[in-house]
């Protein structure tokens, strides 16, 4: 069997208009914005208006439009849909389905949701890699959209500052002849003995959303931030580190790191464990917080159309998130 390598060939991203900043959170419980930025990094996050279509398929509409545009192709050419979202539109039917009617994709490419919480769109990439080099699909739309604020406790300090929604997707096809794009090696995992350190309890099948449970103040995420903390800068550098051991270089050969942006402490710590160079990591940390399984694939956007990332780079992505999954990729842009 021939098998091809895999090539970005668009990415796209939307953020939504509302800019909520630290002093804006401030008003509502006790905290400031130094408080904020010392222990974590962030200044702003943005907030998602329902009343403009900014749930997660509407805000994939909008980047997968900008990443079809960069990518030269249309909304037909995408003939599989695969989409991250911790908390999608609605249960059922899933966000990839939706999205594909918004993209007016006539074609019934297949369309699944996929839930590994702030990995997910790292996740996906392994496996719509997977499906590219065994030529089983020719161009895949990978999608994270997120809009934590929904279930974020805006009364919480110690959680209510560190969420934002936002929206990146990436459209991967085949590498041809003469290019160099592939991707070299992935690595995902999960540590579910950890599980119960970053939840949302109510909402599922054990626990509906019920006028008891919103009495209790139960429908909102909860996190154990230290334990968080310390397994994912383990995590995230130890997979960083085999990725690129794998493919055959050493950290000095990666070009740019795109961390999962949850908190910029967080990032500084896996960039310390191997020594590695800030000013080649992408951090955005500060203006939309932790968008979940959109941090990475935004970072990325804006870091090609700003010219920092370019053809033939060598790009290093990581993620950690609830379950507690992880992975990492390295790949030529």
């Amino acid at each position: 069997m021939k098998l091809f390598n895999t090539k970005i060939l668009g990415t796209g991203s939307f953020l939504p208009d509302k800019i909520l900043t630290n002093e804006d959170i401030a008003k509502r419980v006790e905290t400031n914005d130094q408080w904020i930025i010392e222990r974590t990094g962030i200044k702003a996050r943005r907030v998602a208006d329902l009343s403009k279509g900014e749930n997660p398929s509407g805000m994939a509409q909008q980047a997968t439009l900008r990443a079809l545009e960069a990518a030269n192709l249309t909304p037909n050419d995408i003939d599989c849909i695969l989409f991250s979202s911790t908390l999608a539109d609605q249960a059922m039917p899933n966000a990839a389905s939706v999205l594909q009617f918004k993209l007016g994709i006539t074609n019934n490419c297949p369309a699944l949701d996929v839930n590994a919480a702030c990995s997910g769109w790292v996740y996906l990439l392994p496996m719509a890699d997977a499906m590219i080099k065994t030529g089983m699909y020719k161009h895949i739309l990978v999608v994270g959209s997120e809009m934590l604020s929904s279930f974020n406790n805006w009364d919480d300090r110690n959680t209510c500052i560190l969420f934002g929604d936002a929206c990146g997707v990436a459209i991967l096809g085949r590498s041809s002849e003469t290019e160099d794009a592939k991707i070299y090696s992935t690595v995902l995992s999960s540590d579910s003995s950890k599980k119960d350190h970053l939840t949302l309890w109510a909402g599922g099948s054990n626990k509906r959303i019920t006028k008891e449970v919103i009495d209790n103040d139960e429908q909102w995420m909860t996190m154990n931030g230290q334990e968080i903390f310390k397994a994912a800068v383990k995590t995230m550098a130890s997979h960083c580190e085999k990725v690129v051991r794998d493919s055959g270089f050493t950290m000095s050969d990666v070009d740019w790191f795109i961390p999962h942006q949850a908190n910029l402490r967080i990032i500084e710590g896996v960039g310390n464990r191997f020594n590695f160079p800030m000013e080649k990591v992408i951090i955005n940390v500060d203006k939309y917080a932790n968008t979940s399984s959109a941090t990475v694939p935004v970072a990325f956007d804006e870091a090609i159309r700003d010219g920092r990332i370019k053809r033939g780079d060598n790009v290093l992505f990581a993620a950690f998130g609830a379950g507690l999954t992880a992975g990492a990729v390295f790949f030529k842009y």
